[in-house]
């Protein structure tokens, strides 16, 4: 079954090593190495067997993109409450906080990304995170700004996703959307920000990557 008790920090440091992603410089994260032994030890060592892979251990091109238009514009965030939507490392969460926003609700449903996201951000030397699981079931919650990383990754999670950012947006928040070229990602009614090459988190091409914002 997959892990539901929290994650030992001293876990992920025993499997990750510390990186600065290509696009974000200013910040370091823990990432894997071995994706693929890290996913073994997760297995055997961290709990049980059926664990989701460790999206968390790498700096994805969506996350990127969105980690450097926040530092390159923080006014987008600054004073403000961000939620980090499938938050991951916790990446654009700390870029937020480094662009001087009040708070960061982090949102991730696997609890190895909530142990990543207290590491990553003590390593970073921010505070103000509150970590939470899934918020897509429910209202948004009280946030000024949405910050959403390559979150439409399939058909089932952006018929969740599209309705929870535009009930955001009329709620009042600014929704911003990082996009690698997936296909779920509906261009119309989006307003393009930024765009970037960023390399792939696997080890794959250059993805070109955008940064829209609902209008």
């Amino acid at each position: 079954m997959p892990v539901q008790h929290p994650v030992p920090p001293s876990f992920l440091r025993a499997h990750t090593r510390l990186a600065r992603p290509t696009l974000v410089p200013e910040v370091q994260l823990h990432v894997a190495d071995d994706v693929v032994g890290l996913w073994e030890a997760m297995e055997t060592e961290g709990g049980g067997a059926n664990q989701d892979p460790p999206f968390w251990a790498a700096a994805w091109p969506g996350g990127q993109a969105l980690a450097r238009y926040v530092l390159d514009h923080p006014e987008v965030v600054a004073g403000r409450r961000v939620l980090d939507l499938g938050a991951g490392s916790g990446l654009v969460a700390v870029a937020a906080l480094l662009a001087g926003a009040s708070g960061v609700l982090a949102s991730d449903i696997d609890p190895y990304s909530h142990t990543a996201i207290g590491l990553n951000a003590e390593l970073n030397g921010v505070s103000g995170i509150d970590v939470v699981g899934d918020v897509l079931g429910g209202d948004p919650p009280e946030i000024d700004v949405v910050l959403a990383g390559d979150v439409c990754y399939d058909r089932d999670m952006t018929s969740r996703v599209l309705p929870f950012l535009g009930a955001a947006w009329l709620h009042g928040a600014a929704v911003y959307l990082g996009d690698p070229g997936r296909a779920y990602v509906p261009k119309e009614g989006l307003v393009e920000q930024g765009a970037y090459d960023v390399p792939d988190a696997d080890g794959g091409p250059v993805r070109r990557t955008t940064v829209w914002r609902l209008p």
